[in-house]
This record gives C-alpha cells, structure tokens and sequence, in this order.
C-alpha cells in the first residue's frame, strides 16, 4: 500500500478497504483501474474488492465494473435520519409555536409516509398525527411534496390514483412548497416545504396541520414562508452532518 499517502490507520486491511472505496467515488472502475488508482498489488485489490462486494459495500455494473454498493447508500440513509431527527424537536417545536398549529416531519416509506417527529398544538382543535403513523401517498399537502421532485417513472406511479395532478405538482416545485384542503381527511388543511439532504434530493416533508377554520381554504398564504424558513433549518441541519 502507498503509505505516501499520509492517511494510514495502523490498521491495514481497513487502510486498503479505505482506498479501494475511495476510488470508487469519481464512478465505476475495472480491477485494472483499482489497482491504478489505490497502488495496490492486483491480487490484494481484487481479494479486497471482492469481500466488499460480499458485504454490499460494492457492487458490479453491467459491463462488470466494481461500483459503490447498495449498503453505503443504506448506512447513509441512517446517519442522514439521526441528523434529521436530532435536529427536527426543536426546529417543529418553534414552528408550532410560530403557526399556532401542529407541526410534523415525513419521510416516504415505499407507497406510504411515516411521521418521524412532530410538535402537537398545546390546547383546543388540532390535528394530531402521533409519531409512526403511516399515511398514504395519495393525499395531502407532505405526500405531494415527497412526490414532487421524484424521477418520471416514479411520479407517473405515485400518481395514479391520487387526490393531486401532475399540473399540482407541477406548481409545488414551482413555488416550493404545497398546501392541501380536505384532501387527506375532511375538514383539515395543510401547508408543507421539502426538506433536502447533502445531494440536494428531497429527504422529507416538514408540515403544518389544523383545522381549515383557522387555516382558511387559503393555508399557503398564512404560513407558507414558516414552513420554507423551518425546512430551510433542517436542510442546513442535514447539510452540516454530511460535511458540506
């Protein structure tokens, strides 16, 4: 191994699994281009890259090159949700303080959203969602913004069926956030901003809920700018812990 290099642990077979995923990140390589890019021995690159293949560390492409693996992306996910929910109490708290409304955060969970934090309205009317409640991708101010900015093929999916158009959604990457009047449950309303992760994907909806008595047919007027300035908080939040 190219001890020149001045990163050396001590350890050295994590040295090498180190500098083997470390080559990856520009894109895919050959066992060739591994072994140009880590000055490791062929036979040393290829045993480690296939034991991080083994773990889901790496992967192949179609044409057999070694590429990051699926696992990465997994234990990013991870560390991305703690960041996220470390720094979501406070952030909800001040934004139910500020709306006067209940306040929560979703992520997308295959067809479903799952609220993984929320700050509930102290007294009187409200709309409670209690953390770990699923709801559906079909409905809602929170399920249009984690639709949103989805690939084509997925939106075109998550569309079917759904109380929303292709031409709402169209206006929420517009204008940046969404607003729904008794489209999940009669009589509530719904204001919501994306919330981004280092690579600028939508990673949650941050959302104010309440009764449409007190949001009005017209949610977004009165508090679209809170929930922009709150997902603006949690982006940063997300942006900081992944080291940009």
């Amino acid at each position: 191994m190219d001890n020149s290099r001045g990163d050396s642990s001590g350890v050295g077979v994590l040295d090498k699994a180190a500098l083997v995923l470390g080559a990856l990140e520009s894109g895919p390589a050959t066992l060739a281009g591994l072994v140009s890019a880590t000055g490791l021995a062929r036979p040393t690159a290829h045993r480690m890259a296939v034991a991080l293949e083994h773990h889901r560390l790496l992967a192949r492409d179609m044409q057999g090159r070694f590429v990051l693996g699926p696992r990465l992306a997994e234990l990013a996910a991870a560390a991305g949700e703690d960041r996220l929910l470390a720094a979501a109490g406070p952030v909800l708290t001040h934004l139910r303080d500020l709306t006067g409304e209940s306040a929560q955060l979703y992520r997308r969970q295959g067809d479903m959203r799952i609220c993984v934090a929320a700050a509930e309205r102290l007294s009187g009317l409200r709309d409670t969602v209690p953390v770990g409640s699923t709801l559906p991708m079909k409905a809602g101010s929170a399920a249009q913004i984690l639709l949103a900015w989805e690939e084509p093929e997925r939106l075109h999916h998550g569309l079917q069926g759904a109380r929303f158009t292709a031409t709402a959604l169209s206006g929420v990457r517009r204008r940046g956030w969404a607003q729904s009047i008794g489209e999940r449950e009669p009589g509530v309303a719904s204001v919501s901003a994306p919330v981004r992760g280092p690579s600028n994907r939508v990673v949650a909806a941050v959302s104010v809920s309440g009764p449409i008595e007190r949001l009005t047919r017209h949610p977004g007027r009165m508090h679209a700018q809170a929930l922009i300035d709150a997902a603006g908080r949690l982006t940063e939040a997300l942006r900081r812990g992944g080291g940009h």
